[in-house]
C-alpha cells in the first residue's frame, strides 16, 4: 500500500469537513433561516421515493443544509470511530451528499445504519467492519419515510413500523452486500445499489401483497440557477487545484490513475495517493458538469446527487477513461429511442451510467460504450421492481447488465485467445 509523506486520516477529515462547511454556508447564502428551518421539516415528512428533488419540496437552500449537514454528521462518524479514511471513505461520504439532494435527510437514514450496527452486534464483529455497507445502505432510506408519513394511521405507530422497517433493511445488507459482489464480478461500482435493489424488490412485493401500491412520480425542478452553477465550478476546480497542488503541480500520479481499469474496489487513495485522487474527483466533476450545460440539461438536486457521485467514485474507480465511453453509449441510446437526452430518467443515467466504468477500463471502448447503450434501456425499466424506493436504481441496473455482459465479453475474449 502506498503513503505519501503528509498524507494522514486527519487531513482526509479536514477535506471533507470542509467541503460539508461549503455546503453549509452557500445553503444558508441562499435563504434565510426560518425559510431553512421549514424547508428541512418538509423534505423530512416527504416520502421521497425516486423522483423527489429537494429544491422543490424545500427550497434550494434546505436542500444544500440537508446535504451539508448529513456529509459533516458522517464525517464526524470516520472520526470518531478512528477508522483509516481511504478513497472508499470519498465516495461514501459524497454519494450520501448527492442523494441527501433527492431521498436522504437528516432523520430517514439513522434507522439503516442502526440495523447494521445491530448485525454487527448479533455476529460478534466490530461495526467498522460492516461501516460502508451501513453508509452505502442508505439508499433504502425512502422506505423509511413513506411508512412514518406516507401511509395511514396514529403517528407513534406509523413511526414505530417505519423505525422497524428502516433497521430491517439494514441488518439484511451486510450478508447480501458480500454474496452480490459475485453477481456482477466487481464490474459494477454500485454494488450496494444492486444489493438495495434486490431487497427493496422483495420488500415492496410484500407491500403490494398488502394492498399498498405507491404511484410512481417525477419530482423535478428545470433550468440552471446561475449561482449553483458556479458554486459547483469552483468546488470541483478547487478539488483538482489542491490535489494539484498536493502532487507540487505534477500530473504523474494522474497518469499513474487513468492507467488503471477502476473494478471494484480499486482505492485510489491507497494505491497512487490523495493529491491525484483529488485532481481526478475535480475533473470528472467539471467534465460532467460540462456534458450537463451542453445537452441543456437540469440543475435540480437529482443531476447534482449525481455529479456529487461521479465525483466520489473517482476516488475508487472511476477516471474520465473508463466513464466517457460509457456516456457515449448513453447518448447514443438516447438518440436512437424513445427517450431524449433532456428526458429526466436519461439526465440522471448518463450520470450514474459510469457505474459500469470498469467494463470499459477492463475490456476497451467499445465493450463500454455497449454497456452504456445496453444501461441507458434497462435502467428505465427496472425501477418497477422496487418502486423507486432504491435510490441507487443505476446501481441496481448496472448489475444486470454487468452481470449480462461481462461473461459473453469473457467467453468471446478466451476464444479470440485459443
Amino acid at each position: 500500500m502506498k503513503r505519501i509523506a503528509g498524507e494522514n486520516n486527519e487531513q482526509r477529515i479536514i477535506f471533507l469537513t470542509v467541503v460539508s462547511v461549503l455546503f453549509l454556508c452557500f445553503g444558508l447564502l441562499l435563504d434565510r433561516p426560518s425559510g431553512i428551518v421549514a424547508g428541512l421539516w418538509n423534505i423530512i415528512r416527504e416520502p421521497d421515493y425516486l423522483i423527489t428533488d429537494y429544491f422543490v419540496i424545500g427550497g434550494v437552500g434546505a436542500a444544500f443544509v440537508n446535504s451539508g449537514l448529513l456529509m459533516l454528521a458522517f464525517t464526524v462518524l470516520l472520526g470518531t470511530i478512528r477508522t483509516d479514511v481511504h478513497g472508499l471513505s470519498f465516495a461514501a461520504v459524497f454519494t450520501i451528499a448527492g442523494f441527501s439532494f433527492f431521498g436522504k435527510n437528516i432523520a430517514n437514514v439513522w434507522f439503516i445504519v442502526a440495523g447494521v450496527w445491530l448485525y454487527a452486534q448479533v455476529q460478534r464483529e466490530p461495526f467498522v467492519k460492516f461501516l460502508y455497507v451501513a453508509l452505502f445502505g442508505t439508499a433504502l432510506s425512502p422506505m423509511v419515510s413513506q411508512i412514518m408519513f406516507g401511509l395511514k394511521g396514529p403517528f407513534v405507530f406509523r413511526l414505530a413500523a417505519g423505525g422497524a422497517v428502516g433497521v430491517a433493511m439494514g441488518f439484511v445488507l451486510p450478508p447480501l452486500s458480500t454474496a452480490m459482489l459475485s453477481f456482477h464480478k466487481g464490474y459494477n461500482l454500485y454494488n450496494i445499489g444492486f444489493t438495495a435493489g434486490l431487497t427493496g424488490t422483495v420488500a415492496i412485493s410484500i407491500y403490494r401483497s398488502f394492498g399498498f401500491i405507491p404511484q410512481s412520480r417525477v419530482i423535478w425542478s428545470t433550468g440552471v440557477d446561475p449561482m449553483v452553477a458556479g458554486f459547483l465550478v469552483i468546488l470541483f476546480s478547487g478539488i483538482f487545484l489542491s490535489g494539484y497542488g498536493m502532487e507540487h503541480r505534477s500530473f504523474r500520479g494522474l497518469r499513474e490513475i487513468w492507467s488503471l481499469p477502476g473494478r471494484l474496489l480499486t482505492d485510489f487513495v491507497d494505491l497512487v495517493g490523495v493529491g491525484p485522487t483529488l485532481m481526478n474527483m475535480g475533473i470528472n466533476g467539471l467534465i460532467f458538469l460540462t456534458y450537463l450545460l451542453v445537452i441543456g440539461g437540469d440543475l435540480n438536486g437529482p443531476t447534482i446527487g449525481g455529479l456529487l457521485s461521479i465525483v466520489g467514485f473517482s476516488a475508487i474507480g472511476k477516471t474520465a477513461k473508463n466513464t466517457l465511453p460509457v456516456l457515449f453509449g448513453v447518448i447514443l441510446g438516447g438518440m436512437t429511442t424513445s427517450w431524449g437526452l433532456q428526458d429526466p430518467p436519461v439526465q440522471l443515467a448518463a450520470l450514474f451510467c459510469t457505474t459500469l466504468a470498469p467494463v470499459a477500463g477492463s475490456f476497451g471502448w467499445i465493450a463500454g460504450a455497449v454497456a452504456g447503450y445496453l444501461h441507458s434501456s434497462v435502467v428505465l425499466h427496472v425501477g418497477i421492481l422496487h418502486a423507486g424506493f432504491n435510490l441507487y436504481n443505476n446501481g441496481f441496473a448496472g448489475g444486470l447488465v454487468a452481470a449480462f455482459l461481462v461473461p459473453l465479453i469473457e467467453a468471446f475474449a478466451r476464444r479470440r485467445n485459443l
